[in-house]
């Protein structure tokens, strides 16, 4: 844990999250600027700073997280009618916190090109 990160803070419990999810390796919570009916952050218990730096050896926390995005969209009931995994990465991406995180965004058609989350 990386005490001055806001999702590691998130995922010890020293901060109030809307918890959807979560199993032994990843934690599942509502963004709290969400962009559609369904916005949930999944992230690895364990603190990656970004894409960009994940190796083979996050292989099992990487695996947890689409396993619970996959549990996510159950629970919101998107899961027949389709959701969109996104992954941020740098600055110029949108990305605030620097603690590896996929968003679950569903709820609504979304078409093609793809809406920024």
């Amino acid at each position: 844990m990386v005490k001055s990160c806001l999702f590691c803070r998130i995922v010890a419990g020293d901060l109030a999250a809307g918890v959807v999810a979560k199993n032994e390796h990843a934690f599942a919570f509502r963004d709290v600027n969400p962009v559609a009916p369904t916005h949930v952050l999944v992230v690895p218990r364990q603190h990656i700073a970004n894409a960009q730096v994940v190796s083979a050896a996050d292989a099992t926390s990487v695996a947890a997280m689409f396993e619970l995005s996959q549990e996510v969209a159950r629970i919101e009931g998107v899961d027949e009618t389709g959701y969109r995994l996104v992954f941020n990465v740098g600055d110029d991406s949108g990305n605030s916190v620097a603690h590896l995180h996929m968003h679950v965004i569903g709820g609504q058609s979304m078409g093609w090109p793809p809406f920024v989350a």
